[in-house]
């Protein structure tokens, strides 16, 4: 049954009862009132009269007066009292007329809203089924007390209730069945009865049964009726239109689970909204790891040295930590703290490289060096991975022997790293039907290790595993074809890969740093080995990475127009040519070009520089090193690094596909490539264009972007050579504003920029070797100290006669900072043979 949520929702019997108290009073009945359901509902029934001897039998009414002796003002205001009960704060549209709205707002003020189908309620009836023995028939009689009791009735006997009080009688006859109800009263008695389409004090609301749906609506008047019956076809409507887009949902999420059913045993399968939103050439360009916070392996790193750590007490190894590592925070290993900047700049306290270390050293270096090291060396293989492609690492792992790696300065921590992203390659080239095995093959792997103490422990943690105490020198060893006793050579050991973290840095010397360099480009294989060199992210650190570039790209890395170099003096080679050719070679991050650095002008150290190439990697603490550190707040860190990787013997520039370089791949990459070369989609033709896209063409973000409010600022290093700045406003390209906002540090960019500018670089100033930058100490622009006193500097002057050197004296402009001239007794400047310059004057 369909009603307005104002109306009563109480069923007939209990409107019966209520009806009795309202009429007689209320007292407290003896019995609790039992309340009947009946399964059919109760409708207005036409009545009829017969008189009954020696009954006193009380008239009743209806408790409302007739609608034709209604005055017109009282009707409309019982109109709108009735539309108020029934629709509460809303009105169906059309309801009232102008009349009758002008006095609703004048009573309770505009309606809130228009009625809306969801504002009716659905009743149920007939619906519950109640078993027989529950249901009770039962009417209440007042007895001489004037209390209320119960009585049986039973319909189905048409038994009646008679009261033989003279001051009350009343009979009620209720048929389920029978429309016609019969009241007996005393001849002569008037009885005021008022039969209308509504009797809510008596017969309880007026209902309409719906031929269509069987849904009978509820209402007090057929104006309600028709109000309540338009509301009912509104909200039918809604819900077949409710049920088709179920429909529609339940098919689209059956589609969908069919789609996650075949999607479960794929690992990767789950794709962010920033992968889809963004542009493939963003994607392919942007750096790092995903997630961007590194984890360490726990079965390769967190146990084995949780578990080697624990013969040692914590508090020991925290000790010998601060010790070498520049106390709390450890600043002087892989991890600059922020409160620590203002130190001196210093490599790693330890280098896996030292002959000498005490057993608490080697734990305190595995739980504050070896984490750090993973992360930073974990993203720049990455990032090579992205650069170089899977072709790169499956022609290693399609070897007979494996790829051959050197870890030379990470103490196993790069080889850990390596063997990761391997894996992770192999489960790709699984997934894909290309191989069957679970595992990827290792190959040949070789640790540099100093130290016995360092060395046992590492060698825990690595199988299949060659230590090496130092690293063979080819460079200076003898090209002879056999030994002096005649015996053959031993073969010269070359290497896929070579990662070289914190190895030169430690090194004080700038010979003996070009010394390793030359020595770990020979161990390269000259057919694509890779060498990878990594420093800590402070400006000594990039300036030891800086020096290597420049030294392979003088030496070793051929150009298109820079193909030979000049040998030197003390070489061998030197004796059969002046120049040689250069090899094959590239840079593969994070340069995308093979120019002077525009960051590095000026070779050696400086003093001052704001400015320099590095990066950051966040990682998750393991809790050894959370122990060490004594951290409870944060969990995480960020390594700062700069890096350089590598190729020999490859060259991408010489390509089928030329790659753009210079001048004209910067101008290319600020046009962008949004709308160049896109990976074809399936049901649509390729579109033809001259421009490839290649991730060596592009800039590099050496900072974090500056987002503004409607535009991004990115500092860039262009591949022509040169710092710029460029602006990518929201006008410029809808999706290149919002790749814009959301790249980061180290990302190279594709999509181009509305402005750019060029960016100065600060460098600081240059410093001696010693580090002492050449001038007197205090001294600033030829004063002394803070403010004032000007230091004395003496000039002198040669004096060249027509036989050459004649002497030297002094400058006149000195003369208040030397002893006076020798005069006569009349003050003039003596003339005599002028005295030789001693120490003194000078």
């Amino acid at each position: 049954m369909l009603t307005a949520r104002k109306a009563p929702r109480a069923c007939q019997s209990c409107r019966l009862q209520l009806l009795s108290l309202f009429e007689h009073g209320f007292t407290n009945p003896t019995k609790a009132v039992s309340r009947t359901r009946y399964s059919a509902p109760l409708e207005p029934r036409a009545r009829t009269f017969r008189p009954r001897n020696n009954t006193a039998v009380r008239s009743f009414t209806s408790g409302r007066v007739l609608l034709d002796d209604i005055k017109p003002g009282v009707a409309i205001e019982t109109i709108v009292r009735e539309a108020r009960q029934t629709f509460g704060e809303t009105l169906p549209k059309d309801y009232l007329s102008a009349d009758e709205y002008a006095l609703y707002e004048r009573l309770y003020g505009p309606p809130v809203r228009e009625t809306r189908p969801e504002d009716l309620e659905y009743l149920p009836v007939g619906e519950e089924e109640i078993e027989e023995a529950d249901v009770r028939n039962v009417l209440l009689r007042e007895n001489e007390d004037g209390e209320y009791e119960e009585i049986e009735f039973d319909p189905a006997l048409r038994y009646t209730v008679e009261h033989e009080s003279p001051f009350f009688a009343e009979e009620v006859i209720l048929e389920d069945e029978v429309r016609n109800e019969t009241i007996e009263v005393d001849p002569g008695e008037k009885i005021d009865v008022a039969v209308e389409s509504t009797l809510p004090n008596f017969s309880g609301p007026a209902t309409k049964a719906d031929e269509g749906s069987g849904i009978r609506v509820q209402g007090r008047n057929q104006r309600e009726i028709d109000a309540i019956a338009r509301l009912q076809k509104d909200m039918d409507a809604a819900m077949v239109r409710a049920t088709e887009e179920e429909d529609i949902e339940e098919e689209y999420e059956e589609g969908i689970e069919e789609e996650e059913e075949l999607e479960e045993d794929e690992p990767d399968a789950y794709v962010d909204s920033d992968t889809v939103r963004s542009h493939p050439h963003t994607l392919t360009a942007r750096w790092g790891t995903f997630p961007a916070t590194v984890s360490l392996p726990r079965e390769q790193i967190i146990e084995p040295i949780s578990e080697l750590l624990a013969r040692t007490n914590t508090k020991h190894i925290r000790e010998a930590a601060e010790k070498v590592f520049g106390g709390p925070g450890l600043p002087y290993s892989t991890m600059i703290p922020s409160t620590k900047k203002h130190l001196p700049q210093r490599h790693i306290g330890l280098d896996a490289a030292q002959h000498r270390m005490s057993e608490v050293d080697a734990d305190a270096y595995l739980a504050a060096v070896m984490p750090g090291t993973y992360a930073a060396v974990m993203s720049t293989i990455v990032e090579t991975r992205k650069r170089l492609g899977a072709q790169w690492l499956r022609e290693l792992l399609r070897k007979g022997e494996g790829p051959r790696v050197l870890d030379a300065g990470g103490s196993g921590s790069g080889v850990i790293a390596w063997r990761e992203v391997l894996q992770a390659e192999w489960n790709v080239m699984k997934e894909e039907g290309l191989v069957t095995r679970d595992t990827a093959p290792i190959g040949k792997t070789t640790v540099l290790t100093g130290a016995n103490t360092l060395r046992h422990r590492i060698s825990r943690m690595l199988e299949n595993t060659t230590f090496l105490p130092r690293l063979p020198d080819y460079v200076h060893a003898s090209r002879s074809k056999a030994h002096l006793d005649g015996t053959d050579p031993q073969a010269r050991k070359v290497y896929d890969i070579i990662i070289a973290p914190h190895s030169l840095f430690p090194l004080k010397e700038d010979w003996r740093r070009k010394q390793l360099v030359e020595n770990l480009w020979s161990l390269l294989d000259p057919k694509g080995g890779v060498l990878i060199l990594l420093e800590k992210g402070l400006p000594r650190g990039f300036e030891a990475i800086a020096g290597a570039r420049e030294l392979l790209l003088e030496n070793h890395i051929s150009s298109p127009h820079d193909t030979t170099t000049e040998n030197e003096i003390e070489s061998p080679a030197s004796d059969h040519a002046r120049f040689r050719e250069k090899e094959d070679g590239m840079i593969v991050a994070p340069c995308t070009n093979h120019m002077k650095c525009p960051l590095y002008l000026t070779p050696g150290l400086s003093s001052g520089r704001k400015d320099l190439c590095h990066f950051s990697q966040r990682f998750i603490r393991p809790p050894y090193l959370q122990q060490v550190l004594g951290a409870s707040v944060r969990n995480h860190d960020d390594v700062k690094f700069s890096y350089l990787v590598v190729r020999r013997g490859v060259d991408a520039r010489k390509a089928a596909t030329p790659i753009l370089q210079g001048d004209a791949a910067t101008d290319q990459s600020f046009e962008g490539y949004e709308e160049y070369d896109l990976p074809v989609v399936e049901g649509e033709a390729q579109r033809p264009n001259d421009i490839k896209f290649n991730s060596f063409a592009l800039p590099r973000a050496i900072l974090p972007p500056l987002k503004r409010r409607g535009h991004v600022t990115l500092d860039l290093c262009t591949p022509s050579g040169k710092l710029e700045r460029w602006t990518v406003p929201k006008s410029f390209s809808r999706t290149a504003y919002r790749d814009a906002r959301k790249s980061k540090w180290g990302d190279l960019w594709a999509l181009g920029a509305k402005t750019r500018v060029h960016r100065s670089a600060r460098l600081g100033h240059g410093l001696e070797q010693s580090g002492k930058g050449g001038k007197m100490r205090g001294v600033r622009d030829g004063r002394q100290g803070k403010g004032g006193k000007k230091i004395k500097k003496n000039k002198f002057n040669v004096i060249m006669g027509p036989d050459g050197f004649e002497g030297i004296e002094q400058d006149r402009s000195q003369s208040k900072f030397v002893r006076p001239e020798k005069r006569t007794k009349g003050g003039r400047i003596w003339k005599g043979p002028p005295k030789p310059i001693g120490e003194d004057d000078i």
